[in-house]
């Protein structure tokens, strides 16, 4: 049964979809920007040495933290905006958010211990910042599976959330990737280059399998997905998603090109980009899927407004920090120093 769409001159019909609109953009916003540090950490145990390792750790120290900003905003959303959904998803997902918050405390505590502590511990150090990474990566694909198919609980849907979470992290790795082609030189770079080799293989097979399997596990994505004309709307994004891929093969291989290092990482966002669209449109209107709408779920109309009007001085506020930062530390990442 399609869900009743209010009337969307009203404030109890807009200001729902202004806010799903606004959780979204944190997400996607999240998923891109943490994802490539979180990469970068997974690809941090395959170093060459302490010194890749300290240029790697400088290619995403001014940025890491300021990243996790975009969550914060995400779940606040959710919990203000969307309360009902707030407290299902929560609730549902309680071990991997556990788990992923402790993957992001392993993170922080070893990117600062790692600077005060003696040389025979430091290696350590870079481990817990390894380990978290990885675990906050897996954690966050094994919740996007589980929230996909509504948190069911036959077989098939936790292999569904299994291959989610390692598609995720593959996709992490190739974000990393392509950030260090961007931000480094030299033999790490073309470690960077190898790794991104690998990574973005894994990667296009965890979105094939995720594609084909998504209308397996959910019976009205799959009448949403192959009901005419939308299966025309949408055949552009496994189209452009598959020229993306290999754009990156094809520059991997000719790497270095002169000019092109921000391209794979570019294009990896396109591929990202894509794939939530592709996510949105066919969990729409859904904020639970398969249970609860953005209208239901919404709080109040009046309290809805005085947040959004909270949320037009504070999410420019944002965007403006966080581009001035990535202005200040542009360039390629220099020999990492402590005074």
């Amino acid at each position: 049964m399609n869900p009743v769409i209010p009337d969307l001159s009203t404030p109890a019909g807009w200001l729902p979809l202004v806010f799903l609109f606004l959780m979204a953009l944190a997400m996607l916003a999240y998923v891109v920007l943490d994802g490539y540090d979180l990469g970068v950490g997974i690809l941090l145990r395959r170093a060459g040495s302490e010194a890749e390792r300290d240029t790697m750790i400088a290619a995403i120290g001014p940025f890491w933290d300021a990243n996790e900003t975009w969550l914060v905003l995400g779940v606040g959303l959710l919990l203000v905006a969307f309360p009902v959904a707030h407290g299902v998803i929560l609730g549902a997902l309680y071990l991997p958010v556990a788990l992923m918050l402790i993957g992001l405390i392993l993170r922080g505590v070893a990117f600062d211990f790692r600077v005060k502590a003696r040389a025979q511990f430091k290696p350590w150090w870079d481990r817990t910042f390894y380990a978290g990474s990885l675990i906050a990566a897996l954690s966050q694909g094994w919740m996007l599976g589980r929230f996909v198919t509504g948190f069911g609980s036959v077989p098939l849907d936790y292999v569904f959330a299994a291959a989610t979470a390692l598609g995720l992290t593959a996709g992490y790795a190739l974000l990393g990737a392509g950030w260090l082609l961007i931000k480094t030189e030299g033999e790490l770079q073309q470690r960077a280059r190898r790794w991104a080799q690998g990574a973005v293989a894994l990667t296009a097979l965890g979105v094939l399998a995720i594609s084909l399997a998504t209308p397996l596990v959910s019976e009205r994505i799959a009448a949403k997905w192959f009901s005419f004309p939308n299966i025309l709307l949408l055949a552009p994004i496994p189209l452009m998603s598959a020229a993306l891929f290999g754009v990156i093969v094809l520059l991997l291989r000719r790497f270095p090109a002169k000019g092109w290092h921000w391209v794979p990482f570019a294009a990896t966002v396109g591929i990202f980009t894509l794939a939530f669209h592709g996510l949105a449109y066919s969990l729409f209107p859904y904020v639970v899927p398969e249970r609860t709408t953005a209208w239901q779920a919404a709080a109040a109309p009046e309290s809805l407004m005085v947040i959004f009007v909270g949320a037009c001085v504070v999410l420019p506020c944002i965007i403006g920090y966080t581009a001035f930062a990535y202005w200040v530390f542009r360039g390629k990442a220099q020999a990492l120093h402590y005074g």
